[in-house]
């Protein structure tokens, strides 16, 4: 049984990933919606469906994983399933991180201005970067896999008969903690693309404020706008994601320490917010998707205040009767 804080902190979580969930599903439903009325799927649209889509399976992974952690008791039941939960969550993981990366670099070959050679044969070969990143994708799959592999059977062989929590100050525990650290540095390089694309734009910007500057005082014009979305963008998403290794963190250190539910409860919260959090930063971020997220608040409200009238009408037609 859960003790009151830790049901409070389960309720927490699993209406974070509700409410994400919501939050992406709306995302790549109006994407998908601009792509069969266009009848073709744009580059700014694949990646923000795939985006959405990968962080959604993400999320419910990590909540499907913490309910099974917290209620069963049984290393035999628990060892099928966390083998699959862990393939499950390194792919989708590395697919989300992949994503928001290749929204990063879509951003800086879009709105960044640099006279410098080596951006102009980037911009012009786009689809060439992206297909690398592709290949990028697959090669820190490939690491990170063998790696979880290993930690799997290291667990199989040396807790079959236990509860799934080990003690911290066994070698075997810190060899756990290393494997679950060491795998992760496959998408540390997506994350720093995401960081030096950001850094390039926090500079394209300075320069192109130096340059209005000198031409026009106080004129703000659509660049320097598009510049300062990707840039709200980008690093909240750096923010939230070092949030989200805090939380992996926190969740590592319970699953080594005994009695640790409280931990892992909170840990999971700060993961989930980063694919929760960061989806209603982008829908504020992109023009297209918060012109929809408008209309449809409209018209919530509009049936909202159309019920309440009925209800009204229909009060004072039963008094009038009365």
């Amino acid at each position: 049984m859960l003790s009151a804080a830790e049901g409070i902190l389960l309720f927490v979580a699993t209406s974070e990933a509700v409410l994400g969930t919501l939050g992406n599903t709306f995302v790549a439903f109006v994407n998908c919606m601009d792509c069969a009325r266009n009848k073709k799927l744009s580059k700014i649209g694949f990646i923000l469906t795939g985006l959405a889509t990968s962080r959604i399976c993400l999320m419910w992974i990590i909540t499907f994983d913490t309910y099974v952690k917290l209620f069963s008791t049984h290393t035999l039941s628990y060892g099928k399933i966390y083998e699959c939960i862990s393939y499950l969550w390194v792919t989708m993981n590395h697919l989300s991180i992949w994503f928001a990366a290749s929204l990063s670099i879509f951003y800086f070959l879009k709105i960044a201005n640099f006279s410098h050679c080596v951006f102009t044969w980037l911009k012009r070969r786009a689809d060439s970067v992206f297909i690398t990143m592709v290949g990028c994708f697959f090669v820190s799959l490939f690491i990170s896999i063998p790696q979880i592999v290993k930690m799997i059977d290291d667990i199989k062989m040396q807790y079959r008969n236990i509860s799934w929590q080990v003690h911290l100050d066994t070698p075997e525990a810190k060899e756990l903690l290393f494997s679950h650290v060491f795998f992760q540095f496959g998408i540390l390089f997506f994350f720093m693309v995401t960081v030096i694309t950001c850094l390039l734009l926090i500079i394209s910007l300075w320069r192109h404020n130096k340059q209005m500057q000198a031409n026009v005082l106080g004129f703000r014009d659509l660049n320097t706008e598009a510049h300062m979305k990707a840039m709200k963008v980008l690093i909240s998403f750096i923010v939230l994601f070092v949030l989200y290794f805090v939380g992996l963190l926190i969740e590592i250190l319970c699953f080594l320490w005994p009695n640790g539910k409280l931990l892992l409860v909170l840990g999971v919260i700060i993961v989930l917010m980063y694919p929760c959090c960061h989806s209603f930063i982008l829908i504020l971020a992109n023009n297209q998707l918060k012109k929809v997220s408008l209309k449809l608040l409209q018209q919530l409200k509009r049936c909202d205040s159309g019920e309440l009238r009925d209800t009204r009408q229909c009060g004072m037609g039963t008094n009038a009767l009365v």
